[in-house]
């Protein structure tokens, strides 16, 4: 394997994982108020962009970048999103379906907000 296609290969390793902490960051990122309120700036806009993405049924940018990058290194490409290729086959054995895919969109909605008010709420109450 040449220079190019090995960098190829460990580039595309470091967009999966910027890809996995994007999508932590998007279903758990609210925790992060507890400790620093500013970061809902952030956390708001990536978590409703998340939520957009599983919703609409879009494509992450990071995917197809993933698997130029993997076809670069002489690997096999996936099809799908990262969702459907790596979370999906750990927590549902089956295909992922459109109602699937609403219902992880729709929890990741409902978790966020439920934190948020957790957040708030705690910050209401103290003096």
């Amino acid at each position: 394997m040449d220079w190019w296609a090995h960098a190829a290969g460990w580039s595309a390793d470091l967009v999966l994982l910027a890809h996995l902490g994007f999508i932590l960051f998007v279903v758990l990122g609210g925790f992060l108020l507890v400790r620093w309120p500013r970061v809902a700036w952030v956390h708001v806009p990536v978590a409703l962009y998340g939520a957009t993405i599983e919703l609409v049924g879009w494509t992450c940018p990071l995917t197809p970048l993933e698997n130029s990058l993997r076809r670069r290194a002489g690997l096999a490409g996936y099809e799908g999103g990262f969702i459907e290729h790596y979370i999906v086959p750990i927590i549902y054995p089956g295909e992922l379906t459109e109602a699937i895919q609403i219902a992880m969109g729709v929890a990741v909605l409902v978790l966020n907000a439920g934190i948020y008010w957790m957040v708030i709420r705690r910050q209401i109450r103290s003096p």
